[in-house]
């Protein structure tokens, strides 16, 4: 069985990029994240002691977009340790991180990036 825990478009107003100007003002951006790891105990025992909880996972995403950063590829790639970190069972793990209508002179719902890891 392959599982899966994820938490999808987390809303954030945060201090990302590489212009002074959204440093300063900010912008908001959205983060998914998927981590998989084999949680089929949890399944049968119907015990948060068993899994991993997302409201971890949360909080993890919401410290790491609180650190400004100049490139999304440096906060994902923080979000990513910090789980591997915390949670050793996890076997890979997914970030999805795009700034809404990003200032680059395109009309669009936004643009950034996705890592995806495996846990060795």
């Amino acid at each position: 069985m392959k599982t899966t825990l994820f938490i999808d478009q987390v809303r954030f107003h945060a201090f990302h990029g590489v212009m002074p100007q959204e440093r300063a003002v900010g912008a908001d951006f959205t983060v998914s994240l998927r981590v998989e790891y084999d949680f089929s105990h949890a399944v049968e025992t119907d015990d948060l002691a068993d899994t991993v909880s997302y409201a971890d996972l949360y909080e993890i995403i919401k410290t790491e977009m609180a650190i400004p950063s100049r490139l999304l590829e440096h906060v994902a790639g923080r979000v990513i340790r910090s789980v591997c970190d915390r949670f050793p069972q996890v076997s890979a793990v997914t970030v999805r991180l795009a700034k809404d209508n990003p200032p680059m002179g395109a009309d669009c719902r936004g643009a950034g990036v996705e890592l995806h890891y495996i846990n060795k």
